[in-house]
């Protein structure tokens, strides 16, 4: 679009970046398209497989790091996005404790969102418009990361992949898939993380017809999908990039 609505700047994380650079690439054409100006911020990790191990040390030095770089450019007029709940979230939590700066913190935690959370917010606004989607039938089964449950909700979600006039989402009441982190990567650990995602999430993802799109927000829960059902789960995205309809 020959007018831009405003500036964003997009975290890509460790895991956009080096196991889900699709994912990342779909964010910025979607946003892109839907008339946002996108600065991409590359090379800064997260900390979170720190923090989830208990290496606050070391955690420390990239929540200063990563504070230091976006303090003075992240604002109320340019929002600090994130595709991967688990990275983005920390900069609203973990952060505000672990960073020396803690006013910057606090600032950056104040205006860092998920993607979901910022779109919902502009669809709610008015400020995108149905027709840049698809009309087509679609349902959606959703399942939700377990940050996102804790820090934010799951609402923004399901209300971005409910805005297709045609599109019919619903939430799987499930808790955490199983992985949490790299619990589910742990060999020790497989056989529980396995019972977990039994316990709700596969066999709803096994219930939904082959026509049905499996949405998840979470490296770790796609892949825990993936192998408890073999059905392959997208980010929302993706699912909405998928779904725009591109001026001629």
């Amino acid at each position: 679009p020959s007018q831009k609505k405003k500036k964003v700047i997009l975290f890509i994380d460790e895991f956009s970046n080096y196991l889900d650079g699709t994912i990342a690439e779909d964010a910025v054409f979607l946003l892109q398209a839907l008339g946002y100006e996108v600065e991409t911020i590359t090379g800064l990790d997260s900390g979170r497989a720190l923090i989830s191990k208990g290496f606050l040390k070391e955690a420390k030095e990239y929540a200063n790091r990563n504070v230091t770089k976006l303090k003075n450019i992240v604002s109320p007029e340019i929002p600090l996005l994130g595709i991967e709940p688990s990275a983005i979230l920390g900069f609203r939590d973990e952060y505000l404790r672990l960073a020396d700066d803690a006013e910057a913190a606090k600032g950056i935690s104040k205006n860092c969102f998920l993607v979901e959370e910022f779109l919902a917010s502009e669809m709610k606004l008015g400020v995108i418009s149905t027709e840049r989607f698809t009309s087509e039938e679609k349902k959606i089964k959703i399942h939700i990361h377990c940050h996102q449950k804790s820090l934010s909700n799951q609402k923004v979600t399901f209300d971005i992949l409910n805005f297709p006039k045609n599109f019919t989402p619903t939430i799987i009441p499930s808790g955490c898939c199983g992985m949490a982190g790299s619990f589910g990567y742990e060999k020790e650990y497989y056989d529980i993380s396995m019972k977990m995602g039994e316990l709700k999430l596969f066999p709803a993802v096994r219930n939904a017809s082959t026509e049905t799109i499996i949405a998840a927000n979470g490296t770790s829960c796609r892949h825990q999908i993936k192998d408890g059902t073999s059905r392959e789960a997208l980010h929302p995205i993706t699912i909405l990039r998928n779904a725009l309809v591109i001026p001629q």
